[in-house]
């Protein structure tokens, strides 16, 4: 286990700790990996070597049997944390913001062109995703004391973000950020 220093602030380990436990990397997808497959009369994606389904359209958008139609709704971190428990309560199903490593399974890297299948993610936005892994500044070095120039050392200013046409995940993303949100939910919980 890699250990790295404190310099004396009991919060730095505690928030080691916590993006250690929140960043977590891709698996590759197996070659004997189930295909993604429609379900709910086209509305949602199944993914049978994960478990997890996916809405087959971004949040603001909807299925109509053949393709993704309206607009897709762009909120901050916190709203589509919020958007995800608002359809956890009207739908009944636990649905949540991805992990990055999930939705990098969404991603296809070959064929023209890579990203997301049309055909099951059809009219989806090219741009950045909400994910939900958390992103920490942490300031490794002695912190001042708490002024008004320097109001925590601690700042949950950044989440994660993947752009599912390309793959790129960053995880410099201002929380304020409005992007497109794919849901997910796991079958088994």
């Amino acid at each position: 286990m890699l250990t790295l220093p404190t310099h004396g602030q009991p919060w730095c380990a505690l928030a080691l700790a916590l993006l250690a436990a929140t960043v977590q990397a891709a698996s590759p997808i197996p070659a004997d990996a189930l295909p993604l497959v429609p379900a709910d009369h086209g509305a949602q994606i199944l993914d049978p070597h994960t478990g997890l389904a996916w809405s087959r359209c971004v949040e603001g958008m909807h299925w109509n049997g053949h393709t993704c139609t309206g607009q897709p709704v762009r909120v901050s971190h916190a709203q589509a944390l919020a958007l995800a428990a608002a359809r956890k309560r009207l739908d009944g199903l636990p649905w949540r913001l991805p992990r990055v490593a999930e939705l990098e399974r969404l991603v296809r890297r070959s064929g023209p062109p890579p990203g997301l299948d049309p055909l099951l993610f059809p009219a989806a936005p090219a741009e950045n995703h909400w994910v939900m892994t958390a992103s920490i500044e942490l300031h490794l070095t002695p912190v001042p004391a708490r002024t008004d120039e320097n109001p925590t050392p601690l700042a949950f200013l950044h989440g994660w973000a993947m752009n599912p046409a390309t793959g790129e995940v960053r995880g410099d993303v201002l929380k304020r950020t409005e992007l497109p949100v794919r849901l997910v939910w796991a079958l088994q919980n």
